[in-house]
Formats: structure tokens, sequence, C-alpha cells
């Protein structure tokens, strides 16, 4: 039988290495997204951090603007609504909306926020990473995004194409399955987990875990993502910073419909979204959480 056009999603993940320079940034993710649109997709999605990635705090103060003003978002507006495309920014680094003043009440750390653009260039759905990425990977390599970043304190069901429900997340939000069982149960049928995964953890955990998310919800995951090690020059005595790669399209049963490897570029994946219904019919899981459990969630 024939899909009816309006089940199947034309998506695009772009995957991205960028450096401590967002201006620089901009010009291969526009271009990237220019590709993706030109190739067919109706929902073009770019990674985690699109705008900037630099250990030095300092550099991000001074780089960063406010929502209102930031040039990366502005331009990727532009362009979504020149494109006619929808356009899911996996997110960008930005001062908070009281981080640029003077007040020394404000807190002054920087947002880590999602954005889906709709065709008309306006801002459909924004996202604030709820998990801050505060890990020990090894003897030599720590995480403390809370140090800079603020986090978000509430999840985003979003519609894009043809109202189409989607959840957002981002990056280590991956780890936290209770947040994407609840926006399954919110409707979503497709959860957006754009990254900047840590090649260490993503060598070992990136693909499982997003199989994991699609199987126990039943949804399509997206995942575009960062690769490679990002430029710094200047910054030239932090230590690299190297990203997974492997931008991944996986559907409700756990295939991995697309794998962007290792390298910069733009990869195109189809989805049937009847598959959705087929999965959650085959194998309801989504929809049989226990209730046994006592206020502190602890079986009694």
């Amino acid at each position: 039988m024939t899909r009816q056009a309006a089940e199947v999603l034309n998506a695009a993940l772009v995957q991205l290495n960028v450096g401590d320079d967002p201006a620089a940034n901009l010009g291969p993710t526009r271009a990237m997204v220019v590709e993706a649109a030109g190739r067919g997709a109706t929902l073009v999605c770019t990674p985690e951090a699109t705008n900037l990635l630099t250990p030095d705090r300092a550099r991000q103060a001074a780089l960063l603007y406010p929502e209102a003003r930031d040039p990366t978002l502005a331009a990727l507006r532009a362009d979504a609504a020149r494109l006619g495309v929808w356009i899911a920014v996996g997110s960008i680094s930005l001062k908070g909306e009281d981080g640029d003043t003077d007040d020394a009440s404000a807190d002054p750390r920087f947002v880590n926020r999602s954005f889906l653009i709709a065709p008309d260039g306006r801002i459909a759905a924004r996202y604030d990473k709820i998990h801050m990425f505060d890990v020990t990977v090894s003897a030599t390599e720590t995480y403390r995004e809370s140090a800079a970043f603020r986090a978000g304190d509430r999840a985003v069901l979003a519609h894009g194409p043809d109202g189409l429900p989607i959840g957002m997340t981002v990056c280590y939000d991956l780890r936290f399955p209770h947040l994407y069982r609840r926006l399954a149960k919110a409707g979503a049928r497709v959860l957006m987990v754009p990254a900047a995964f840590n090649d260490t953890t993503g060598a070992a955990h990136w693909e499982v875990l997003l199989r994991a998310r699609a199987i126990e919800t039943g949804c399509f995951v997206l995942a575009a993502a960062q690769c490679g090690t990002h430029p710094a020059p200047h910054s030239p005595d932090a230590r690299p910073r190297r990203s997974h790669g492997h931008s991944l399209a996986v559907a409700p049963w756990g295939e991995v419909l697309a794998d962007a490897g290792t390298e910069p570029g733009v990869t195109l994946v189809d989805i049937d979204l009847s598959q959705v219904a087929d999965a959650r019919a085959r194998i309801p899981a989504w929809r049989h959480d226990p209730v046994i459990f006592g206020p502190e969630g602890v079986a009694r």
C-alpha cells in the first residue's frame, strides 16, 4: 500500500565540527542547511552547540548574545523562511535573558537552548537543556556544564510539519529515560536528541541509548551530532575537545535508519510515521508503567 505523503517525513541530519568562532561556524552550517533543503528535506536538524564550542569561559562571555540578538539564530530563521523548511536547531549557547546585565542578583550563567523554527521563520518552540553534563569520565577528563550553564526546568513538546508532535531534548538528557517517557505520553511521535557527545562515552553508549529511547517510547529518534576534534585557535593551551559524530536516525522498533559516520556532512532519511502506531500496537510498553510504587517511587 502506498503511504500518504503526510505520513512520510523527509528529514536531514546536519553533522558539524564547530570551533571557537561563531562567525566562522555559521557559513558551513548555513551551506549544509541549503544543501539539505535542495535535496528535499522538509525538516533540517542541526546538533547541540551549533554556534560555538570552546572551553574558554571568558571567550563565551565575550562572544555570546541573548536570544533576541544572536546572529546564528537570526540567520537560521531567515534561512528557514527563504527555503520554506522547518529547522530544528539542536542548541545554541546564549546569554540568559539577564545574563548580560550589571544586576548582581542575576544568574550570570549561559543557557543551552534548542529551537524549532517554522518555514515562515518564526520560533515555533524553544527548550532549555534540563540535565547538565557534570561528570568525571576519567582521571584526566572532567566536565562541569553547570558551572557555565543554568539548567532548564520544563519538558517541551513542539509541533512541527503537519502538526507532528516532537519531543525536544539535548545530549546528556539522553541518559534520563523518564523524560522521554513523559514526552511520549504527552503525544510525541519523534524525539530530538541533538548532541556534542564526548568521543569516549559516545563510543560506548551513544547508539545503544538512542536505540533504547526509541524502543521504550515507540518513537522515531533524530540525533544530529557534532564530530571530530573541535578547532580552538583562540585557546591554544586548552585540552582538545573531541566529539563522537555518528548522527543517527532510529525507528520505533529500534532499527538504525541512518548513520552519518565521523565527518561533517548532510544525511537524508525518509521516515514513515505510521511505524509509530505499529510499534506501539505490537508492544505497548510505553503505556504499561506500574502503579505499585510508594510515594518516593520505591517498591514497598
